[in-house]
């Protein structure tokens, strides 16, 4: 790997026209595990692909689901308008109160079905509900094991919508974007050549001097204390005047921000987005178990850092491959590490759901700000980020 370098990673805000569309999808995923667990059904039973388009006062919500018959369109409805509303559009254009919402969801195909279910298709076992590559990376630059560029974009962001929600900066709109890039020496992140920030402005006698007066202080806020320099180039609200913003300035789609959802450009990633399915679909669980795995390696100390993949196909139980990368470089071989992950996880569907608790209505939190590199909470969200397989690895190998 290079050691002298520059590597930039962007992120965008909850209020992001896309991230918006995540954020409902995900809203119905835990919708559908939270309602049919209520009414008596098992969580093993739950199916939700849920795909959501937003537009000018507008939403458009497709898939396919299996669930509770007392989940109603009124209750899609009604969860798609409070997310809005959480995430704070009540303007013109886009307000959580009179956007008109279709919703176009239909049971999952029985095809699909009998390859998942267990006793079903070719194979006893509950099979991946699709074929696909998952990746999974960490490293020591941060210490929430991401790579630094990815991990200070969301920090700068998530700080500004604090300051946006709960600390009476409502001159401040809900659509933003943030880019940093890192200047690297002998291999390791030391500084900040350029910050990028977007933000929309409700105060329309805002201009790009008055948007940077007010953002600049949360952005020495979140990144160390010596990175910002007096050769740091700055980029606020270049453009200008940014007031119409969100699903009203762009239309937004779930799915199409999975370089910020994962880790910003630094390591690999599937192709298949997380938000709006539930986790019999291997393009979630399966790329949160290899972030799992990956984390606890370098939480261990196997090594500085390390990449993962996972394969499956459709409707078979076990990974066709794993794969591990550590350039080398690691305490043990990238061999004996592949035999290690098989011992110490079962890498089914089932055995991912069970080890994670993923059968729970923990998903919405996810939708911004990325998927990793995030704090493990009391209601099972982000199990993912925890290093509780450090020992377990350890006494493997």
């Amino acid at each position: 790997m290079r050691q002298h370098y520059e590597f930039t990673s962007e992120s965008v805000s909850e209020g992001h026209p896309d991230k918006v569309a995540d954020r409902i999808s995900d809203e119905i995923v835990d919708l559908f595990f939270r309602e049919s667990v209520k009414d008596g059904m098992s969580p093993w039973d739950v199916r939700v692909a849920a795909e959501t388009l937003t537009t000018t006062n507008k939403v458009v919500i497709a898939g396919e689901t299996r669930g509770s018959d007392k989940i109603t369109n009124d209750m899609i409805i009604d969860v798609a308008r409070q997310a809005i509303k959480d995430i704070g559009y009540e303007q013109d254009g886009f307000h959580w109160n009179t956007a008109d919402i279709d919703i176009l969801l239909h049971a999952q195909s029985a095809d699909i079905a009998q390859g998942v279910d267990d006793g079903c298709g070719m194979h006893a076992e509950e099979g991946a509900g699709d074929q696909g590559i998952m990746f999974g990376y960490a490293c020591n630059e941060t210490p929430a094991l991401m790579p630094a560029p990815v991990y200070y974009s969301h920090k700068i962001l998530q700080r500004i919508a604090k300051a946006r929600k709960l600390e009476g900066k409502t001159q401040l709109g809900p659509d933003s974007k943030s880019q940093v890039t890192v200047r690297y020496a002998n291999g390791k992140p030391v500084g900040a050549s350029a910050i990028v920030l977007s933000t929309q402005h409700l105060d329309e006698s805002m201009c790009s001097e008055d948007v940077a007066e007010l953002v600049k202080p949360y952005i020495y806020e979140e990144l160390p204390d010596d990175w910002i320099t007096d050769e740091t180039i700055w980029h606020i609200n270049p453009t200008g005047k940014f007031v119409i913003g969100g699903p009203d300035g762009d239309s937004g789609l779930t799915g199409r921000k999975i370089i910020v959802d994962t880790y910003g450009g630094a390591a690999p990633h599937g192709g298949g987005a997380f938000s709006g399915k539930d986790p019999t679909k291997v393009d979630r669980s399966a790329a949160y178990a290899a972030r799992y795995l990956a984390k606890n390696i370098v939480a261990a100390g196997i090594s500085d850092w390390v990449n993962i993949q996972l394969s499956y196909a459709i409707g078979v139980a076990n990974p066709t491959s794993i794969y591990v990368d550590m350039g080398g470089k690691g305490q043990v071989s990238e061999t004996e590490l592949e035999a290690a992950i098989r011992e110490v996880m079962n890498l089914t569907p089932r055995g991912i759901r069970e080890h994670l608790q993923l059968n729970k209505p923990i998903y919405a939190r996810t939708s911004a700000y990325g998927h990793f590199g995030r704090t493990p909470d009391n209601e099972g969200g982000f199990s993912w980020e925890k290093t509780d397989l450090v020992d377990a690895l350890k006494a493997v190998l």
